[in-house]
């Protein structure tokens, strides 16, 4: 198994954070069997797009919430973590309280 579970929604409150406050939280390693995904589709030209974060963050996005990490942005990447063999992914992750 790729992943801990994998969902179809957000099931923690809005967080409110942009592009910017996003930046501001430093990456660390995350074991890709601990990740829930918030999406249970993914683009195959988006997994497959060599230059899919030339725009965008080069880290995921993951948020802690009641000890679930959920993997909000970067399935792709995570995906493509796994295919290449690899048990962790570089993510930036957000702590929120109930």
């Amino acid at each position: 198994m790729i992943f801990k579970r994998v969902g179809s929604d957000r099931p923690y409150p809005e967080h409110g954070l942009g592009s910017r406050e996003w930046a501001s939280v430093p990456p660390r390693q995350v074991r890709l069997d601990e990740l829930v995904t918030t999406k249970d589709t993914l683009h195959l030209a988006t997994l497959l797009d060599e230059d899919g974060t030339f725009f965008g963050d080069l880290f995921a996005h993951v948020v802690l919430w009641r000890d679930e990490l959920y993997l909000e942005d970067g399935l792709h990447r995570a995906l493509r973590a796994a295919l290449q063999q690899r048990s962790v992914l570089h993510a930036r992750v957000i702590r929120m309280e109930d």
